[in-house]
């Protein structure tokens, strides 16, 4: 029994993905190092990984959608989102860190003057895959699964950000004055 068509070329495209995705996510990880020039935070960033996946996983449980290339495709792009705003926050929160401010006012801080941006920033994202969302016409067997996994998943990035990678950061600092 040989499968072909549709099927063949999605597993096709799958295993393409399996080698995509890691790839990508060390190349995240590569240009947060170089960014930050520090590992620990540089891995604090790749945390809203999960955050972000957290969502897209149960939009495509609660539609009954399944995972397919676009679905997957939908999950690097919300990566992409998760890792921009946790970059603005965390990124501003050690500005404020390095300009000497003690760690509790830096997280405070940091946290509401950066909430608009990473809020915009996923409303934004949102509201434009609506339309994708809403679709019912040729094609949006294709789309749908996209937006699901985007708009699911930043209404969890992008709470998760705001709320525990700010705790995360001040953990991942104790630490650091501690030892």
């Amino acid at each position: 029994l040989d499968w072909g068509g549709q099927f063949e070329n999605m597993q096709r495209a799958m295993a393409r993905l399996m080698i995509i995705i890691p790839l990508t996510i060390l190349a995240i990880f590569f240009l947060l190092f170089m960014l930050f020039k520090s590992v620990k935070l540089a891995a604090l960033i790749i945390l809203v990984l999960p955050f972000a996946s957290i969502g897209g996983v149960f939009g495509l449980l609660i539609t009954g959608e399944y995972l397919s290339v676009p679905a997957a495709v939908g999950f690097i792009n919300l990566w992409g989102i998760a890792v921009l705003n946790g970059v603005v926050l965390v990124f501003f929160i050690k500005q404020l860190r390095e300009d000497g401010r003690d760690l509790r006012e830096a997280l405070i801080e940091g946290c509401s003057h950066r909430f608009r941006p990473v809020m915009m920033t996923a409303c934004v994202a949102m509201l434009a895959l609506v339309p994708m969302l809403i679709s019912s016409g040729p094609g949006s067997e294709v789309t749908k699964p996209l937006a699901i996994v985007v708009i699911s998943g930043l209404i969890t990035s992008t709470s998760l950000t705001l709320l525990v990678l700010p705790v995360l950061y001040g953990r991942f600092e104790e630490k650091e004055v501690e030892a």
